[in-house]
């Protein structure tokens, strides 16, 4: 939403009145569409952008800012906004006045709360509202169904949604408290993983749009529960791929193996190719950059089908923390002087297996090893 500095209804010391509401019937809008609208949302259109502004306190300038973050359209001066406008506006800018947050900040909290909730709400409406607003009875209309549905499930979807960012939020506070040093919270160590459908592009040629939709669905479904039941964070999915980060090399190897074994047994699947890489991450809004994710990303595209490729800083963190070992000799070796010995030989999860060297474009030659599980690993 743009504003322009021009208005009318300003007082002395710029608070503006909010005019009566417009009547429907004026706007030429489905007045269905407004009533659901103004239950969503709590309250009625009182406002243009440059009234909300200056009864928020706020510069038109900085409100356009913190709307065009949220994603918001640019609506020039129609009457659109309510009171819940003006008060998310006064938030903002009391906290940038409060010095908790610079002016800056307090845009990337707009950005990164908009991204996320615009494709969480266009989910739960195509996905979900969708299914449940047709009509249950013959001669009822869809309009008829769709009001007291969400008047139903607003409050129950609200408290649920705090809950959840509640949960999320104490997460990761406690990775970010967990760091070793302020620029760790920025610049992390972390173990990067690109999971990737192979013959995605020939699928799309020969299935059903709705087939399709079903297909990335599952993968989306399957990826995000295995991901988060180990113990990896899922970045963001995009169609025929995931992204997803774990603390440590193990734990990122484990999920890998487990999402090409979990899509290997379904038939319905194509196969799968992972590619990890551990190294120096930086995380804004939630997403990760870097070279060790490009690396991530390289990898998979050159790796087997149905099969992990891993750089060799991964390959060498799980030698370092005794997941794996340096070669089979060595484990042979490290298992006959424990049997020697009478003693438990090391419970290796994983195997690594050098590649040839290869250039790769951007990241100069790289060294590949290929991931497998070991005989007596896994659960």
């Amino acid at each position: 939403m743009t504003v322009d500095d021009t208005g009318s209804g300003a007082d002395g010391d710029g608070r503006v009145d909010p005019e009566p509401a417009p009547d429907p019937a004026d706007s030429g809008e489905d007045p269905l569409a407004l009533r659901l609208e103004g239950l969503i949302l709590g309250a009625e259109r009182r406002y243009t952008p440059f009234q909300a502004a200056r009864s928020a306190g706020v510069s038109m300038e900085l409100a356009s800012r913190f709307w065009r973050a949220m994603g918001f359209a640019d609506i020039g001066q129609a009457k659109a906004l309510t009171e819940a406008d003006v008060l998310a506006l006064r938030r903002l800018a009391g906290l940038v006045e409060a010095g908790l947050l610079s002016e800056a900040m307090a845009v990337q909290v707009a950005r990164s709360t908009g991204q996320t909730t615009a494709r969480l709400a266009e989910w739960q409406i195509d996905s979900f509202l969708e299914g449940l607003t047709e009509p249950p009875e013959p001669g009822m209309t869809r309009t008829e169904v769709t009001y007291p549905l969400i008047e139903l499930l607003l409050p129950e979807l609200e408290e649920f949604l705090v809950y959840v960012w509640r949960r999320q939020l104490a997460a990761a506070t406690g990775r970010v408290v967990q760091a070793g040093d302020d620029e760790e919270m920025v610049d992390r160590r972390l173990a990067v993983g690109f999971a990737d459908l192979v013959g995605f592009t020939r699928l799309t040629r020969r299935m059903e749009e709705e087939e399709l939709g079903e297909l990335v669905e599952a993968f989306e479904t399957t990826a995000a529960d295995l991901v988060a039941a180990r113990g990896g964070r899922l970045i963001k999915t995009l169609g025929d791929e995931v992204l997803y980060a774990a603390d440590d090399a193990g734990t990122a190897a484990e999920i890998a193996l487990r999402l090409i074994e979990t899509m290997a047994n379904d038939e319905t699947m194509p196969e799968l190719r992972v590619g990890l890489a551990f190294g120096t991450v930086t995380t804004r809004m939630g997403d990760v950059f870097g070279t060790t994710v490009n690396l991530a990303s390289r990898l998979t595209s050159i790796a087997p089908k149905d099969a992990v490729l891993i750089d060799s800083a991964f390959a060498e963190e799980l030698i370092r923390t005794r997941d794996a070992p340096a070669s089979e000799a060595e484990a042979a070796e490290e298992a006959a002087a424990a049997e020697k010995e009478g003693e438990e030989p090391p419970a290796y999860r994983f195997a690594l297996q050098p590649m040839w060297q290869r250039p790769v474009r951007g990241l100069g030659v790289i060294e590949p090893w290929l991931l497998t599980r070991r005989g007596d690993g896994g659960e």
